[in-house]
């Protein structure tokens, strides 16, 4: 969630009723974080490696959190151990990354940090940590560009890796950037002027509510993996779209990469616990 330039008091919540984040987490077990930024734009990551509804801690820490940009995350692992270096979202250059998909060959990708000499960004065993490095080391190249560095970080991917889905979120204090490639899992973007309706979203996977925002009418961009309402005008990002949303909460699409991977692979390509991560709410 991106609420402008003034920080709200955002509340995600654990609860027992069938749309919450609490029930989701019983089949994505695997890890749950929020991330929020404070006022000097320096990112506060708090995540476990344990399932939404088993840390009520965590739950009632969360609902005091005050940010201009939120970044939340349940996992149910393709890559990497239950760890806590293992869960979303991750931390680099100050900004926070979530990623929902499979990219293998992570040899290669590896390969290709190190000869960055980005290799000790990693510190976990995630493909989704490894692309972060280096949509980071890009980054770093080019200035701070953080458009061009995903683009240019995922055409790579696309050109050189196996690859299932590379959705992703990535955000700073002030902006916000989402991508949805190819068009394996939904991603969807939400607008909300002071004119539209504003408040309580509810999802069979995620709650989100800010009471500031629903008492001052103010406006927000979500970005969420399934419609959070019953809202029409929640769109559906296209294959490819790189969404950039900045401080003014102004939206814009780009489409940099290539329209297919050159090595997309299939849900039967995947072995079973990368197959499971992908549709968890399929499974059982």
């Amino acid at each position: 969630m991106h609420a402008g330039k003034t920080p709200v008091r955002a509340t995600f919540w654990l609860l027992t009723a069938p749309d919450s984040l609490a029930q989701q987490s019983h089949k994505e077990a695997d890890g749950f974080g929020i991330g929020t930024f404070t006022p000097n734009g320096s990112p506060v990551v708090d995540k476990a490696p344990i399932a939404a509804y088993a840390d009520v801690r965590y739950a009632r820490e969360a609902r005091d959190l005050e940010s201009t940009t939120f970044l939340a995350h349940v996992r149910y692992a393709s890559t990497g151990a239950d760890t806590a270096v293992n869960t979303h979202p991750f931390e680099q250059d100050n900004r926070l990354l979530a990623h929902n998909g499979v990219v293998e060959d992570l040899d290669k990708l590896d390969d290709r940090l190190r000869q960055l000499e980005m290799y000790h960004l990693v510190k976990g065993q995630t493909d989704s940590e490894r692309v972060f490095a280096l949509i980071t080391a890009a980054a770093r190249v080019n200035g701070g560009d953080v458009s061009a560095a995903i683009a240019s970080t995922l055409t790579w991917i696309a050109q050189n890796l196996r690859l299932y889905a590379v959705n992703l979120v990535l955000t700073t204090a002030t902006e916000l950037w989402a991508v949805r490639y190819p068009d394996t899992h939904p991603l969807y973007v939400l607008q909300q002027g002071p004119k539209g309706p504003v408040g309580e979203k509810r999802s069979n996977r995620i709650s989100v509510h800010s009471d500031q925002i629903r008492r001052e009418n103010r406006p927000e961009v979500l970005v969420a993996t399934e419609k959070m309402d019953a809202n029409p005008n929640w769109r559906l990002l296209d294959s490819g779209e790189v969404l950039h949303v900045d401080s003014y909460l102004n939206m814009q699409r780009s489409f940099p990469l290539p329209q297919h991977p050159q090595h997309l692979i299939t849900l039967a390509d995947l072995d079973p616990a990368a197959a499971a991560s992908q549709h968890p709410l399929k499974a059982g």
